[in-house]
């Protein structure tokens, strides 16, 4: 979150939810999952964080914080090379490196972000899509379908 607030290009009003959204939709376009810790409980209504793409969202929980949950992550994975860790934090980075985990600073990887998505091109909807059916196919399902 400190990463993205201190870009050049920062969105004005930028919350955790929205940075999962952004964040989801990039982990969408990499074909990966992801997981994103946020410190502490979290807001009573969760649900927002339910809808993100590839992207499982964790709140650490009272009196814990996200690093020590990360760096939890880290030892328990059975595969860490296959980890991706972001963040700037020279604690978690260190762990990442000890377990030969692929280590990101924020900054780079929110940099990548903003690449990635604004290159993201729309695919281009059949126009057919916007004109509805004909009257003859739209005929032929309503006898398809008895009515």
């Amino acid at each position: 979150m400190h990463a993205v607030l201190k870009a050049e290009d920062a969105p004005e009003a930028f919350g955790d939810l929205e940075l999962c959204g952004i964040v989801g939709r990039y982990i969408e376009l990499t074909g990966r999952p992801g997981v994103m810790i946020f410190d502490g409980s979290g807001p009573r209504d969760k649900s927002g964080f339910d809808d993100v793409g590839n992207l499982d969202v964790v709140f650490a929980g009272l009196g814990a914080d996200a690093d020590t949950a990360i760096e939890d992550k880290i030892r328990a994975s059975t595969a860490p090379k296959r980890l991706t860790v972001v963040s700037s934090d020279r604690r978690l980075r260190k762990a990442a490196l000890t377990r030969k985990c692929t280590s990101i600073k924020s900054e780079a990887f929110w940099e990548d972000v903003c690449r990635q998505l604004s290159r993201k091109r729309l695919a281009q909807e059949p126009a057919a899509k916007r004109q509805g059916l004909s009257e003859s196919e739209t005929n032929q399902w309503l006898d398809a379908f008895g009515l």
